[in-house]
């Protein structure tokens, strides 16, 4: 017999360690021929030195050890989204997304859905078997009406289930989709039809034109609990009436080759967009350990802004830092907090869960954050705070009137700005006072009397802690 090896695909796969040329797919499973057919496509039209795979969990999951080609593998549901990002970033790229009817139907639906709305460019590969395959053959968005799955057992029923998704249909009431057609691979003519699907998706991606769609309707022996023929004669018979071949949209002939996105600009003119100021990049300088500060308090007290400030400010002074905010969702209320990391060297993870400062302006996050300075740190926490834990031993503490002296002096909204006059005065976060007041200013530069004001402020902030 002879034996002819298939175009795109490794010459050994070595899942498991050993050189073979079986793939992990149950006898009769529609994948092989699908993984098939992509790689000759990719092969017969040069483009395998130019594609990226992105692959889904699921079934498909080890596609990576067949496709001869470039491969990423996806969190569950999120190929669309990878494949998104993926071909944003390499233009010249032909990229394809390869995902089952749970990992593309259920979980990551709205990111296909979104992804087809905006037409980003790239060809999506959709496996339709009607089941959960690889978990154990749950009922999936696309399992049939009155069809018997592990978590099915009496059959789909619309009332409780509801009906089957039917993801070309959906997908066609959108602007953005340069193609979209369903087709099978339950027999050899049906394959035949398959096989020119797959291609005018690639050549699509070839030529820039836009997004491509291909469902592709596929036996599951395994889980339909029947034999490789039964299960072919299946979806012929039974899930083509509820899922007919057919192409929705083809759109390739007069699309125009997509346009080249803009290149962004480098970080520091994108900073020096919004910003009077001209800051210079960081410098590495060994002599400045790094500084970890944690602000935290109410949305609504300026806690976000602070730690920006405080951020801003060291970037004038060529440190590196980063900034990282946490916060609940109402606007005002609710927990605030944000991270601020300043070193002489390049930042590794802009978290801080054991901060060198700590900066409060309410109760629960007081008693949230103390215990968590490092020994030789400084707590700076408002006046109003009731201190119901001590600092930990060698941390000094140090009340701030920030929320009462801004009250009486006519700016309760800017009680942070009394807190960096604390922060400043101490000089914890090593920072000169220049380069705060000149951040500042430069934050209020459109509102010219807030800035005075501001200053103000700052200035009997300043002396109220030089009287404590």
């Amino acid at each position: 017999m002879i034996t002819k090896q298939t175009l795109g695909m490794y010459k050994v796969f070595t899942r498991g360690g050993d050189a073979t040329r079986a793939t992990h797919y149950c006898a009769g499973c529609g994948h092989g021929i699908i993984n098939k057919l992509i790689s000759e496509a990719l092969a017969e039209m040069g483009l395998q030195d130019k594609a990226i795979m992105v692959g889904p969990v699921g079934c498909g999951v080890f596609g990576y050890y067949y496709w001869d080609c470039g491969n990423i593998s996806a969190a569950h549901g999120r190929a669309h989204a990878v494949a998104t990002g993926v071909n944003r970033v390499l233009h010249d790229s032909v990229v394809l997304s390869y995902q089952g009817d749970g990992d593309l139907g259920a979980i990551g639906f709205n990111n296909a859905f979104q992804a087809a709305s905006r037409g980003e460019h790239f060809a999506a590969f959709f496996v339709n078997n009607a089941t959960y395959g690889m978990t154990g053959g749950q009922m999936a968005p696309t399992t049939l009406l009155g069809m018997e799955t592990l978590t099915s057992p009496l059959g789909r029923s619309a009332q409780h289930d509801g009906y089957p998704l039917h993801v070309c249909e959906v997908f066609n009431q959108l602007a953005g989709p340069v193609y979209i057609e369903r087709v099978s691979v339950a027999d050899s003519t049906r394959i035949l039809k398959a096989k020119k699907a797959i291609r005018k998706a690639i050549e699509i991606q070839r030529d820039k034109k836009g997004y491509a769609f291909v469902e592709i309707i596929a036996p599951c022996p395994t889980n339909m609990a029947i034999d490789a023929i039964k299960s072919a004669e299946f979806c012929m018979t039974v899930m083509e009436k509820e899922f007919p071949l057919h192409c929705f949209r083809d759109k390739s002939a007069e699309a125009l080759p997509r346009e080249e996105a803009p290149t962004p600009p480098d970080i520091n003119t994108f900073f020096a967009a919004d910003q009077t100021l001209d800051v210079p990049a960081a410098l590495t300088d060994d002599s400045f350990g790094e500084v970890r500060l944690k602000f935290s308090g109410f949305g609504g007290q300026g806690i976000l802004s602070l730690g920006h400030l405080v951020a801003d400010a060291a970037r004038l002074e060529r440190r590196f830092t980063s900034w990282f905010p946490t916060y609940g969702p109402e606007q005002r209320g609710g927990a605030a907090a944000c991270s601020v990391v300043i070193s002489g060297k390049p930042i590794g993870s802009p978290s801080v869960d054991t901060p060198d400062v700590l900066v409060c302006m309410n109760q629960p996050s007081y008693e949230k954050f103390v215990g968590s300075v490092v020994p030789g740190g400084t707590v700076i926490v408002d006046a109003t705070v009731t201190r119901t834990i001590e600092p930990p031993a060698g941390v000094k503490l140090v009340v701030m009137p920030a929320i009462d002296l801004s009250t009486q002096l006519g700016m309760p909204k800017a009680a942070n700005t009394l807190m960096l006059a604390a922060l400043s005065k101490y000089g914890v976060s090593r920072l000169k006072r220049e380069s705060l007041l000149t951040i500042m200013a430069n934050n209020f530069r459109k509102k010219p009397a807030f800035a005075e004001k501001n200053l103000a402020l700052f200035e009997a902030g300043e002396k109220s802690v030089a009287n404590t």
